[in-house]
């Protein structure tokens, strides 16, 4: 005989009373990187619009911005020799996770909106920013611990 618990606590049992994952737990990450994927999709769209609406310099500085937050990577670059595949090196998480905030952007977003700034291509970079910070969570690259390892 074997133990049925409860569902939504650590483990719950199928009909024939194999113990597997509660529903909620294997949904919830789905629908999060689902959702984050239709962001950057979003925003590369707005990005391309900014592009076309407003001129080469726009969809070079959206293009920029999308590159840029993966070049906090170099900092440091010479000491990672030896380092496990897929840590970052320590000295360079506060950049990268300072660059991977999708708050970062927005805010600077709300700050152009009712600021007296309207530069477009600078709102054509935003895009691009949080394109890039999008697709790296829909494709399950999120922020790093202190010690570089990504965070669960």
């Amino acid at each position: 005989m074997s133990t049925i618990t409860a569902p939504g606590t650590a483990e719950a049992a199928d009909a024939d009373g194999t113990a597997t994952a509660p529903r909620r737990r294997r949904v919830l990450p789905v629908a999060r990187r689902t959702a984050w994927l239709l962001n950057a999709l979003f925003w590369s769209a707005f990005a391309v619009l900014e592009a076309v609406n407003h001129g080469w310099l726009a969809g070079l500085l959206a293009v920029a911005f999308f590159i840029a937050p993966d070049l906090t990577f170099l900092v440091g670059i010479g000491e990672a020799r030896g380092m496990a595949k897929g840590r970052l090196q320590p000295r360079a998480v506060p950049y990268y996770n300072t660059a991977h905030r999708a708050l970062v952007p927005l805010a600077l977003m709300t700050l152009y909106a009712f600021g007296p700034v309207t530069w477009a291509p600078a709102f054509a970079a935003l895009c691009g920013w949080l394109a890039h910070i999008s697709y790296d969570r829909a494709f399950g690259y999120g922020l790093r611990t202190k010690e570089g390892f990504q965070r669960d």
